[in-house]
């Protein structure tokens, strides 16, 4: 997520002060700024060896490990938030991980690039796969092994009975709540355990 006001406006989702856990935390940006702006503490989960280096260089305590394998490792609601800002989509097992992160945190806050966007739209129906700012690799080299639309998460939380405590999307940095499945470029989920 390079986006900063992406990122402002996702973190004003967290409540001040939570326990959090930042699933496929690049550089450790997003819980630095949490931990400096909202009184958060927590851990990032990166893979990447360039990345952890970041995190520890801005003072963010990062764990090391491949989220396809699961997050065993993390009782469930040991956490107040669990962040999955641009990972599902590089995820092989995109589902299990949706409701792994409702498990170990009591809220999931999860957002990524939509497939639906009318920019997209547009170029697909030219027969072209679309190359826009949420989504700048060309088809051939994108490290995104899915895609999915603001309408596909949703049904994806109903057949796995997750409660969706809030749905929009986010263009620009500012929130979409008006058609966000055509309207915006990233669609962002709190989630929380079926009831």
């Amino acid at each position: 997520m390079t986006d900063i006001h992406t990122m402002h406006a996702l973190a004003q989702l967290v409540p001040p002060g939570s326990r959090v856990l930042d699933l496929g935390c690049g550089d450790g940006a997003m819980l630095a700024h949490l931990q400096k702006t909202r009184a958060c503490t927590g851990y990032g989960v990166e893979i990447d060896d360039a990345n952890v280096l970041g995190c520890v260089q801005r003072g963010v305590n990062v764990i090391q490990l491949n989220l396809d394998e699961g997050l065993a490792m993390f009782d469930d609601a040991s956490f107040d938030v669990v962040l999955q800002i641009d990972t599902l989509q590089h995820l092989r097992n995109a589902e299990v991980m949706l409701r792994e992160t409702v498990r170990v945190g009591r809220i999931g806050i999860v957002a990524f690039p939509n497939f639906a966007h009318w920019p997209n739209r547009l170029s697909v129906l030219q027969g072209r796969m679309p190359v826009t700012k949420r989504l700048p690799y060309q088809w051939y080299d994108t490290p995104n092994i899915r895609v999915g639309t603001h309408a596909d998460l949703a049904v994806l939380a109903a057949r796995n009975r997750l409660q969706v405590l809030d749905s929009f999307g986010l263009q620009g940095g500012k929130t979409v709540r008006w058609a966000p499945n055509l309207m915006a470029g990233t669609s962002v989920y709190q989630l929380a355990k079926g009831g």
